[in-house]
């Protein structure tokens, strides 16, 4: 089911010409996004740096500048830690900052942005190596243009993460497990959504992939002991701050204690069902089914990544990270960027766009370029957090 290999790949279609047409689109993409969101701060009075350097990566800065044990309390009586924030992105800020002498804030704009390139690429290798360069070009456009794409270049992890899970992904499925497991050890200390990477990465090393599949890869099987190292090495990052955690709050669980004071806890999806039923139930009805449909389709999406016959380690991942993201009770506002690394998700259509002339797809990826930048532009000068 998981290990039919779509078709080889020919010596031509992993270019660098498309490559850097993939690379030139992102940047297009997000230049435009970054734009309107400009052009909409001149209208409304806002700020656009404001927009990409405040929530989130205010805490990020702090964290940087004078490291771990600030506690906010909120006007509710919640103990806010920055130890719900993980040390590898605000100690890149901190380090690049010291070398170009950038604040810290704008070091983290830079990371972003040098980061959402890297993710692009090894976007781009995964479809392409599951499909053609054709198709890994349009995935990078799709994930450039999502609706959310604007966090792409916050001062926010989601680039730095997306980057290490593209390229631990690609490393898994042309069997570099060690390389795998390190980066996804590095996405262990930027996000807690790495538990889905870890599980991907584990299961591509402890269970392998069939002979069938090996014509699919650019490298042979590694030996076993390399793929045991991998999956070895993938939890070390997560592990190692979840113990840091524990030690410093003198608590077990200390992580997910901190966690749920952000009213990030793991609820089973009760927080997201229970709103959408309320939701229905009152005037929003017609939003709540929008929503309903939503869930459908990435229940779809994540279908396809088993239906399709796509190795395990993309159904692993994809299948996890969604059940995470729909599984905790954080603000809902904040979901749909928590699904912005599972690029995955993406294969689908991207699959389905390829097979279109190149003047009905660029029309239709144009219109979504579109539609993401006025979305991000509203999105980010609203009242809530992204």
């Amino acid at each position: 089911m998981f290990t039919v290999p779509l078709r080889r790949l020919t010596a031509g279609e992993v270019r660098v010409p498309s490559l850097r047409l993939a690379l030139a689109a992102h940047v297009g993409i997000r230049a435009f996004g970054l734009t309107t969101l400009y052009v909409a701060g001149l209208v409304n009075g806002g700020s656009a740096y404001h927009a990409l350097t405040r929530w989130d990566a205010a805490w990020y800065r702090r964290i940087a500048e004078h490291g771990y044990g600030h506690v906010h309390v909120a006007a509710d009586g919640r103990r806010l830690s920055d130890y719900a924030f993980f040390p590898l992105y605000p100690m890149a800020e901190r380090a690049l900052s010291a070398v170009t002498g950038l604040p810290v804030v704008q070091a983290g704009l830079v990371i972003s942005a040098v980061s959402s390139l890297v993710a692009a690429a090894g976007i781009y290798r995964v479809g392409t190596h599951l499909h053609d360069a054709r198709t890994g070009v349009i995935l990078v456009c799709l994930w450039s243009s999502v609706p959310v794409a604007v966090v792409q270049s916050m001062a926010y992890t989601e680039s730095l993460f997306t980057a290490f899970v593209a390229w631990s992904l690609y490393a898994v499925l042309v069997h570099r497990y060690v390389l795998a497991g390190a980066l996804a050890a590095l996405a262990g200390l930027t996000r807690a959504m790495s538990v889905a990477l870890v599980g991907a990465v584990a299961s591509a090393a402890l269970l392998g992939t069939s002979e069938r599949s090996l014509a699919h890869t650019e490298a042979p099987a590694d030996s076993r002991s390399r793929r045991l190292l991998g999956a070895l090495l993938a939890p070390v990052g997560l592990v190692a701050y979840l113990a840091f955690v524990a030690l410093s709050e003198h608590r077990t669980f200390g992580y997910l204690d901190v966690a749920s004071d952000w009213g990030n806890g793991i609820d089973g999806g009760h927080a997201l069902f229970g709103w959408i039923l309320q939701m229905l139930g009152d005037r929003r009805f017609l939003l709540g089914i929008a929503l309903l449909l939503g869930l459908a389709l990435l229940g779809a999406a994540v279908g396809h990544t088993a239906s399709r016959g796509y190795p395990l380690p993309v159904f692993v991942f994809t299948l996890t990270a969604v059940l995470i993201s729909l599984a905790t009770s954080n603000y809902f506002g904040s979901r749909p960027r928590y699904l912005l690394p599972v690029f995955t998700l993406l294969l689908w259509p991207s699959e389905g766009l390829a097979g279109l002339p190149n003047r009905r797809v660029g029309l239709v990826l144009a219109c979504l370029a579109a539609i993401s930048g006025i979305y991000g532009a509203v999105w980010l000068y609203g009242p809530g957090p992204p």
